[in-house]
């Protein structure tokens, strides 16, 4: 993958889930409670922490993924496990949650269309592990 490649895919998704992060540091508990219960169809146990306990720790996950993904020291391997594992949990979601797909269980519904970008992440993520490093 060239440089200005990988410059490309960092650079989109990271500044993206930054600011996803920074958008959620502040919420409040009714926000934290609805992003805790899409979480938890994704990973039931997430149901067991407090809404504020889990809102913060997502807020502070994207932060740093966003911010591990514009950091050029870290590795693109490491920047695109970290989206990949990110972003497979987010289509877990979606995928669990029928209103938010058409009755095939793929297609978004038009609740799930903003859900769905998840799998341009996952791509990114998957581009980025399987990068080679230039010689």
């Amino acid at each position: 993958m060239s440089f200005l490649s990988n410059v490309a895919l960092r650079s989109t998704t990271g500044a993206f889930i930054l600011n996803s992060g920074l958008g959620k540091l502040n919420a409040d508990e009714e926000t934290y409670k609805w992003l805790q219960d899409m979480g938890s169809k994704a990973v039931p146990s997430l149901s067991t922490l407090s809404p504020t306990t889990f809102g913060k720790g997502l807020a502070y996950s994207e932060i740093a993924l966003g911010s591990a993904l514009l950091c050029p020291v870290v590795t693109a391997k490491i920047a695109g496990l970290g989206l990949t594992a990110f972003s497979a949990g987010l289509l877990t979601m979606y995928l669990n949650d029928d209103s938010l797909t058409l009755d095939d269980g793929v297609r978004p519904s038009q609740e799930g269309v903003s859900y769905a970008k998840d799998i341009a992440f996952l791509g990114s993520g998957l581009a980025l592990v399987l990068s080679r490093k230039k010689k």
